[in-house]
């Protein structure tokens, strides 16, 4: 079955957001690599960008989901703007859960509708993050057990 993961592009700061959100998930890096470690391509000229920054890095946040990341250099730096058409959502196991990631992520973040019950029969709030990424947190009380 095919699986969807979140691919997020940073203009420098991919590290300190990647950081940020294993400290809000409490999970390890599965793969972190670094520009400097590229070899070079034939025919391509140099990325212009400091070979310490990210090419790739990836954060598993549940058992279906790895979320992955990049920062972006040269022609791919001015395309990339920080947007409001997309949002992560995380579906939780308890309400637990859903608070203790919606409070870290919020930190230095915007919170545009709070955590709270909703009508539809959830708990369910939405937030940007200090890195300008939007987040939906929600957990279903109907799969309560």
């Amino acid at each position: 079955m095919a699986q969807i993961n979140p691919y997020l592009n940073f203009k420098g700061n991919c590290e300190e957001a990647f950081n940020f959100y294993k400290s809000v998930f409490g999970t390890e890096f599965l793969q972190v690599s670094r520009y400097n470690e590229m070899p070079p391509s034939e025919g391509q000229p140099a990325m212009e960008i400091d070979g310490e920054k990210i090419m790739h890095i990836s954060l598993p946040i549940s058992k279906e989901t790895v979320l992955m990341g990049s920062d972006v250099g040269g022609e791919w730096l001015e395309k990339t703007i920080d947007g409001n058409n997309i949002h992560l959502s995380v579906n939780t196991d308890s309400e637990e859960e859903a608070n203790k990631i919606f409070d870290g992520l919020k930190d230095g973040g915007i919170v545009s509708m709070p955590l709270e019950k909703t009508f539809w029969g959830a708990l369910f709030g939405m937030m940007t993050d200090k890195f300008g990424i939007n987040w939906m947190v929600n957990y279903d009380y109907h799969t309560e057990k």
